[in-house]
């Protein structure tokens, strides 16, 4: 039964129930806390309550501070999502707790990013990620009744294919001005790029005991091979060109074939596009550019992918853009 009291000018409800553990909330007037006791005692006698108090104690900043603790810090690579979660906990939205947020409330959030330019697939990746952990918090937090308001509103679609390639003389231009940049191991970078379709945090992780540039092969080890169209293969062929590169390089002590930082390239190559002005390429271009290149070597869409590591061939034909003038060559 619920007892309903006045503690000043709020009014408080205690409910006790037997197997259920006691409930209590304040509300500003007498109506307010009528309706919520009858909705839980509702609740209560259908078997169908959930204990709500710590999701009505817990912040989605707290939340978020736990979620990566537990789930992002774990993953290989948590860069990205950090930077997202400490985004997320500079936004008002953060202050409220887990059990107050509502499913308009991330729609405004949704238009308000849209309407300060981002793009979809940003917005996208920053829903989601609320989203998971809203299935986290009700699935192994004990917050079971807790609502995902992320499921009730339209999402952002994915970014659109992109077919940007490097157009006839870019290459060239890039790598003198690559190589007028102090750090010595961006335009290797940028060459082993093209030659092996490595995704950026690949080329980061590569050891030297990885590498047999007689053979010509590059043997990476399965924890440092992801599932999906997120792998690697087991065994990477190297061009004469990639081969080339990796011998002109200086060995590090820490085996590390690349002993700089994601920023430190970063920082190189915005600043080497933006004198270029090709503010329209980005560095994940350059696994297009590559899987493109190997098609034109002549190789089959098997042979391609047992290198760029696509397990799905739509994922593949994804990352491939042939010019018709050279399809025009081989027509005649």
């Amino acid at each position: 039964m619920a007892t309903i009291q006045k503690r000043g000018q709020y009014w408080r409800v205690q409910i006790r129930k037997k197997q259920y553990p006691p409930q209590s909330r304040t509300f500003d007037t007498k109506l307010q806390a009528e309706a919520w006791a009858r909705a839980i005692e509702s609740e209560m006698d259908r078997g169908i309550f959930f204990d709500r108090s710590e999701a009505e104690r817990t912040t989605l900043h707290e939340a978020l501070d736990r979620y990566f603790r537990e789930v992002s810090s774990l993953k290989k690579h948590p860069h990205q999502e950090e930077q997202r979660i400490r985004r997320w906990q500079k936004h008002p939205l953060a202050l409220r707790t887990l059990a107050s947020l509502r499913s308009a409330d991330f729609a405004a959030y949704r238009d308000s990013r849209r309407s300060q330019g981002r793009a979809e697939n940003t917005i996208r990746l920053e829903l989601a990620l609320v989203g998971h952990l809203f299935e986290i918090v009700r699935k192994e937090w004990g917050m079971e009744g807790l609502a995902n308001p992320l499921k009730n509103i339209k999402k952002p679609s994915g970014s659109a294919e992109r077919d940007r390639r490097l157009k006839p003389g870019e290459y060239e231009l890039i790598a003198v001005e690559l190589a007028r940049s102090e750090n010595t191991w961006v335009l290797p970078l940028f060459d082993l790029a093209i030659e092996t379709a490595l995704r950026q945090g690949m080329l980061f992780e590569l050891r030297w005991d990885w590498i047999d540039l007689n053979q010509r092969i590059i043997s990476i080890p399965k924890a440092f091979r992801l599932a999906g169209n997120k792998g690697v293969p087991a065994s990477l062929p190297l061009t004469s060109k990639a081969t080339s590169v990796l011998r002109s390089l200086t060995r590090s002590v820490d085996d590390r074939v690349f002993p700089v930082t994601a920023n430190a390239l970063r920082c190189v190559w915005k600043r080497a596009l933006r004198r270029l002005q090709l503010t329209d390429l980005r560095w994940h271009d350059l696994r297009h550019e590559a899987s493109s290149r190997f098609f034109e070597k002549g190789l089959h869409p098997m042979e391609v992918a047992s290198i760029t590591g696509h397990k799905s061939l739509n994922m593949l034909r994804r990352y491939t853009h042939l010019h018709a003038a050279d399809l025009v060559k081989k027509l005649n």
